[in-house]
């Protein structure tokens, strides 16, 4: 209890506000690549073969790179319930997309191969591609929204009023900036599993990836930058105004929040928050010419500097608002009014400090062992181990 006392809530706070980010990035880094191969499945394998060695990639780390979005989630609702309440209610229809994606993918996985029928495996072949290629598409959908701000409104009781009917939770989110934020994702990841593949496979799948993810490179980092562009000039960001008290109690009602002329003003009051977009357009580049330059390690290694700057640059440029308001500023959710209780967080803490260096030494230990090509003999011998 006294090291409880010792760290203030704002510290807690803003530790838990890190640790979301690293648990964010963490699943886009490892199950990112996952969804990347799926979307290339049917364009970098052509025969059966081929596109057996692009599953066997994945196929036995995908499962533990879930854990990822499952620790995502259960930080979300113990850490900030107010934001878990607010995003899974408002961006229902999308998440119930996402999760149908995700229900498919693992029987995709364990029936493809059941019965040797071209037919049969070639619709879980597309089974594969579009739960991979969704859901990296409307986590980046639903980002946009968030920097733009989300219609909903807190009653005087804190009850979550969520503004249009229920089919504007799907078709409203999808307006041109948050579709571009969605392109980011998507090409993103997609750069991201041809970084994998070039690591992992060799020959016609591994020269298709290399094409395909350079190129994906590219769309991500233009469109990243067109995104920021925009950001710059066409969406108004959000500000607290005021005198407000870090470590005061959590209400979403607490702090006056007015809309400010562009999210851009972090950089002026926080100039080393430029680190991260930097590191989102090389990391992109350097991946395009890794990819053309046939390099395997460096090029996975410049993959996800890319993918950490752009997560990071979100979550650094609209601090410290988490999901901001536009209908109703002021029910802006920050990092500052919508966590759990000082002592939640505490334990929390104490909890990911035991079992986060477990999980990181356990998938550290599983990607060493599983290190290596997958090679044509692998999948086209009788092994019980292949998909």
């Amino acid at each position: 209890m006294i090291l409880h006392e010792l760290m203030s809530y704002e510290l807690l706070r803003i530790i838990w506000w890190g640790l979301l980010g690293v648990l964010l990035i963490g699943f886009a880094l490892t199950d990112g690549f996952d969804m990347g191969v799926g979307a290339l499945l049917p364009f970098v394998g052509k025969t059966d073969t081929e596109r057996r060695i692009a599953i066997n990639t994945i196929g036995p780390v995908w499962e533990g790179n879930q854990v990822w979005f499952i620790l995502g989630g259960g930080a979300i609702f113990a850490a900030w319930p107010p934001l878990y309440a607010v995003s899974f209610s408002g961006f229902y229809l999308a998440m119930f997309v996402i999760l149908a994606s995700f229900i498919v993918r693992p029987v995709a996985f364990k029936y493809r191969s059941k019965r040797d029928d071209p037919r049969w495996r070639s619709t879980w072949d597309w089974s594969l591609c579009i739960s991979g290629a969704v859901p990296a598409l409307l986590f980046g959908v639903a980002v946009g929204n968030v920097i733009q701000g989300v219609p909903f409104h807190f009653t005087d009781d804190l009850h979550t009023i969520y503004e249009g009917a229920w089919y504007m939770k799907f078709i409203g989110l999808l307006d041109p900036f948050s579709v571009l934020a969605g392109v980011v994702s998507l090409s993103m990841l997609v750069m991201h599993g041809g970084a994998w593949l070039t690591l992992k496979a060799e020959g016609p799948v591994q020269t298709r990836a290399r094409a395909i993810g350079s190129i994906s490179a590219l769309v991500a980092v233009g469109a990243y930058v067109l995104a920021g562009l925009w950001m710059a000039v066409g969406i108004q960001g959000y500000a607290i105004v005021g005198d407000y008290v870090t470590g005061g109690p959590s209400n979403p009602l607490h702090f006056d929040v007015a809309r400010t002329p562009s999210w851009f003003a972090a950089y002026g009051a926080r100039p080393w928050i430029a680190v991260a977009p930097i590191l989102g357009v090389l990391g992109g580049l350097l991946t395009f010419i890794g990819l053309r330059a046939g390099r395997e390690v460096s090029t996975l290694l410049f993959s996800k500097m890319a993918i950490f700057g752009v997560i990071s640059s979100v979550g650094l440029t609209m601090f410290p608002f988490i999901m901001p308001s536009s209908s109703d500023p002021q029910s802006s959710l920050t990092v500052w009014n919508s966590s759990s209780s000082h002592l939640t967080l505490f334990i929390m803490l104490v909890a990911a400090a035991i079992f986060m260096p477990l999980i990181l030494t356990y998938t550290a230990w599983v990607y060493k062992v599983l290190w290596g090509k997958v090679t044509a003999a692998d999948v086209t011998e009788d092994s019980p181990s292949a998909y």
